[in-house]
């Protein structure tokens, strides 16, 4: 029974990114404000919805646990855009190509999580000490990210980019969505491939803040992932709303940051006092939500 709802799910999340591929992405184009509100609309409903789905199957608790963890993730992908945007920047990608790279960063960061919530999953059952390993990390990654002003990225020390280029030649140019071509008789990569690497594997430095982060409010497999996937399934849309808005939430890391803190905290505390689900609800969306109020409040102040 478990395995028939994994399968079921997976093909769900395979349906979502074929009608995404198919109709949103069915012509390369510029994105416009308007359609990427309709679509952020669509996948965040999506995302809500299925805690009713949770609630039915699970009960309340487990219904609390999927929202507090996809608003973790939601949170937590909001750095995401900033990165997306300053590599966009650095490799001048044109804009009708910026879905295609995000589609199959999307796609890539989906196996990726699965992967790495096994592998915490397993550590957390074989080794109960790395609960406190999580925590420790969490913590600092938390003040850390408070502390830290701006969002660095810096694609030319990318040690996977490094290896890449030295395997496999990369044009100078772009061509349209391509991610590989032709020159001189032999295949290339194009620059969106690239890009594409990058992406990825600034993917995988994020996952290791995000999924430490969600074994802190429930160590259910399954509502770890699902709440990451809908989370992820909605990024490239946000991304379209928010590239032009990432300057006007200047204090928004430190609402991530005290997320981390707070979720690092409750994993070292978990074996002497149990925070309630719907405690790390309120604090998850007070952090966020003040972070943001506080930016929009300020920033006309700041510019003025």
């Amino acid at each position: 029974m478990e395995l028939a709802i994994w399968i079921g799910f997976g093909a769900f999340i395979a349906a979502l990114l074929a009608v995404d591929l198919l109709v949103f992405q069915r012509n390369a184009h510029e994105v416009s404000v308007r359609e990427a509100a309709w679509w952020s609309a669509v996948w965040i409903t999506l995302g809500l919805s299925f805690t009713l789905v949770i609630l039915y199957w699970k009960g309340s608790q487990a219904a609390g646990e999927y929202l507090a963890g996809y608003l973790i993730e939601k949170s937590l992908s909001i750095d995401n855009i900033f990165v997306f945007t300053l590599l966009f920047s650095y490799f001048a990608v044109p804009k009708r190509s910026q879905h295609r790279v995000l589609f199959w960063g999307v796609f890539g960061a989906l196996v990726f999580r699965a992967i790495f919530i096994a592998g915490g999953a397993a550590l957390l059952s074989n080794f109960h000490f790395m609960i406190y390993v999580f925590g420790l990390f969490l913590v600092y990654t938390g003040i850390k990210i408070c502390v830290h002003k701006e969002f660095e990225v810096h694609p030319d020390k990318n040690p996977v980019l490094k290896v890449m280029r030295r395997l496999i030649p990369i044009t100078k140019d772009y061509h349209g969505e391509k991610f590989f071509t032709r020159a001189a008789g032999r295949r290339v990569a194009t620059p969106l491939f690239a890009v594409l690497v990058v992406i990825e594997t600034t993917d995988i430095i994020f996952a290791l803040d995000s999924i430490p982060a969600i074994f802190a409010v429930t160590r259910d497999t399954f509502i770890i992932f699902s709440s990451n996937a809908f989370a992820i399934l909605g990024l490239r849309a946000l991304y379209f709303l928010f590239a032009r808005l990432v300057d006007k939430f200047r204090y928004l890391n430190v609402g991530i940051g005290a997320v981390l803190v707070f979720v690092g905290l409750k994993m070292l505390a978990d074996d002497f006092f149990h925070v309630p689900i719907w405690l790390s609800l309120l604090v998850i969306v007070a952090c966020i939500g003040t972070a943001m109020l506080v930016s929009l409040v300020k920033a006309p102040h700041e510019h003025g």
